[in-house]
């Protein structure tokens, strides 16, 4: 398998275990729950559920092409980043991993107040509010989503240039489960409890695991680009 399609994958499986975690978990079940008021078609509830996460693509492709193309066209830059980036890619690995371990914590405030404010101004009763909903939703961080975002996908994007493809994916994953509980609630409501608390355990151990996983191969680039050089000297 090329590197590429690893590349994708590894974005997808970032998208996905930023979807499951219990903030972002969370905002999308209380977004589907949000924009469903009202609907009672399930084709709609669908294509809404489909425009949220829609929303949440474009919010991460926006951030995307703006982080990752501004910091690819200052020459000097591009070139310190493909110097230095095996260097900064394992402390990076190390501190996300302690993150989505728990090891370390962040407290984000001040943001609740005016997402609940901007929410209230949206109309969810149509496909452009649940645009405007994902949007929202997406660009609101939590330190989860901002370790795996900032830390992991847009070191990736900046390895691989890749200022679209990457964090498109990454931004479709992220909205997977409001795709998901829309297609129970077009089902049965009830089956919406039943998949939360599977996705929660879920996550649970996808999170344990990548964390390890994150540090393990953090402390290998550790070794292998700063330590080992340096005793080799």
């Amino acid at each position: 398998m090329g590197e590429w399609p690893i590349m994708l994958m590894s974005a997808f499986w970032f998208g996905i275990l930023t979807s499951i975690s219990p903030c972002p978990l969370a905002t999308n079940v209380a977004a589907i729950s949000y924009i469903s008021k009202g609907v009672q078609s399930p084709s709609k509830v669908i294509f809404t559920g489909l425009a949220y996460t829609l929303g949440r693509m474009l919010s991460y492709l926006a951030l995307g092409v703006i982080l990752v193309g501004s910091l690819l066209s200052a020459v000097s830059l591009s070139v310190v980043l493909q110097k230095y980036m095996n260097l900064l890619l394992g402390p990076i690995l190390i501190l996300v991993g302690m993150f989505l371990l728990e090891l370390l914590t962040l407290r984000l405030q001040g943001k609740g107040d005016l997402i609940e404010t901007l929410k209230g101004k949206i109309n969810p009763q149509g496909y452009v509010g649940a645009l405007l909903l994902g949007v929202l939703f997406g660009l609101s961080f939590c330190p989860t989503s901002a370790a795996l975002f900032f830390g992991s996908l847009l070191p990736l994007a900046l390895e691989s240039q890749s200022s679209i493809a990457l964090p498109a994916i990454y931004g479709i994953a992220t909205g997977l489960p409001v795709l998901l509980f829309a297609i129970l609630l077009g089902i049965s409501a009830n089956k919406v409890a039943s998949a939360y608390n599977h996705l929660m355990t879920f996550e649970h151990w996808a999170r344990k695991i990548t964390g390890g996983v994150f540090i393990a191969i953090g402390l290998y680039y550790v070794w292998s680009n700063i330590f080992t050089p340096v005793l080799m000297m």
